[in-house]
């Protein structure tokens, strides 16, 4: 069965690594979306907070820009998965894996475990959470 490590991340500390082998897979830029972390109420929160979420949805910004991502990685999971790939890298890179990086990361996670029922690896590096959704 496919498996997708799906991971955040802060750009100031690198691009995470490939540690299955494969060398890669897709690496995001979130960094051209609206930044909350600009914002002194949002600074001490992530993209895992409520108050995070809907201000990053509200413009429609990181909407239009997770469409064009779920299209991408559709099609990408269906070949692997025809072709019988065992892995698939996908990272979500901002200025401090704290915010945008962090609610792309979940969104496509959860999205291609509902849609796929592949195994999703999810990592938050800047945050410290590493675990698998069930």
């Amino acid at each position: 069965m496919l498996l997708v490590t799906i991971y955040s991340f802060s750009y100031k500390r690198g691009i995470p690594e490939d540690a299955s082998g494969n060398g890669g897979g897709y690496v995001f830029d979130c960094r051209s979306t609206h930044n909350p972390g600009k914002y002194d109420q949002y600074k001490s929160l992530t993209g895992l907070d409520q108050e995070v979420i809907d201000f990053l949805e509200s413009d429609g910004e990181i909407t239009t820009f997770l469409t064009h991502v779920d299209a991408l990685l559709d099609h990408h999971v269906e070949r692997f998965i025809e072709r019988g790939f065992e892995h698939l890298q996908v990272a979500f890179g901002c200025t401090g894996g704290q915010h945008r990086s962090v609610y792309c990361a979940e969104h496509v996670a959860k999205r291609l475990k509902k849609k796929f029922g592949i195994r999703i690896h999810l990592i938050h590096r800047e945050r410290g959470i590493d675990r698998w959704l069930e």
